[in-house]
């Protein structure tokens, strides 16, 4: 018993405030699983800035659209001093919450993404999609987040640390591991089904795709494609040659899915 007591008086000591936290939605998903849909006392010290106890917390700043505080929508910057009731609440991109204090930037009025490296398949049915979704293996996290700043893109990683920089204002972290299940995240979070463009973007360089005369890429064909075919797409970056064929059509059968407002059932 004694020895509890002294080590609880030793926390008071160096943590001598606290406040409680709620963290709403899915933002659950970046706590432990006892923290997750309830209430939890966060002991500090000092007065930490609202942003700071949140990211302390394993929570990146990018993910959070609004904190209220004591009954109050606060920024980021508001400094916390002990005894407050903190609640936070994930990005709100279907619905109004003014006149609350939104903490992110406005939605990118075009939206486009630049992906960690580690996502190449969630860039390529992002691509299928229409969306322009840069992915190179190559870069470091410093040139991803400078490239989202300068094209103004919405960075999607899998990595918190990554959202966590300071100078990242628009980003998501990608939850599953699973392609399909990532894109129907990016679909669902950023309202974005209404705004698909499928089939206008090349899946393997992010070009875009344009109509083209059949005699300007007769060369290009297969001997029976030239035969039995008459209209042809080329991407404008690669090259790359499109025309309606089986292939297409499982194109556009998963674009069907990916777009609709729930998976389909596994078969059992």
């Amino acid at each position: 018993m004694g020895g509890r007591v002294l080590a609880a008086r030793v926390d008071r000591a160096v943590h001598p405030h606290t406040a409680t936290f709620r963290f709403y939605a899915e933002l659950g998903d970046f706590l432990p699983v006892a923290r997750r849909q309830r209430a939890f006392d966060h002991a500090f010290s000092g007065t930490p800035s609202v942003k700071d106890s949140i990211e302390a917390l394993g929570v990146p700043h990018v993910e959070v659209d609004l904190v209220v505080v004591d009954g109050r929508s606060v920024g980021f910057e508001h400094l916390l001093r002990g005894g407050e009731r903190v609640a936070v609440y994930p990005v709100f991109e279907g619905i109004d919450i003014a006149p609350a204090l939104h903490l992110r930037p406005a939605p990118l009025r075009e939206t486009r993404f630049v992906l960690d490296g580690h996502l190449g398949k969630l860039a390529r049915l992002l691509r299928l999609l229409g969306f322009d979704a840069v992915c190179d293996p190559s870069v470091d996290d410093a040139a991803i987040v400078r490239f989202a700043l300068v094209e103004r893109r919405v960075i999607l990683t899998r990595d918190r640390a990554l959202l966590k920089r300071g100078e990242v204002t628009h980003g998501l972290w990608i939850r599953s591991t699973e392609a399909e299940a990532q894109a129907r995240q990016v679909l669902d979070r950023l309202d974005l089904r209404a705004r698909a463009q499928p089939l206008s973007r090349c899946t393997t360089c992010n070009g875009e795709i344009e109509d083209v005369a059949k005699h300007a890429v007769a060369e290009e064909l297969p001997p029976h494609v030239r035969a039995t075919r008459e209209r042809f797409r080329r991407c404008d970056r690669c090259g790359q040659v499109y025309w309606e064929g089986t292939h297409f059509d499982r194109l556009r059968a998963r674009v069907a899915q990916l777009l609709a407002d729930r998976p389909p059932e596994r078969e059992s």
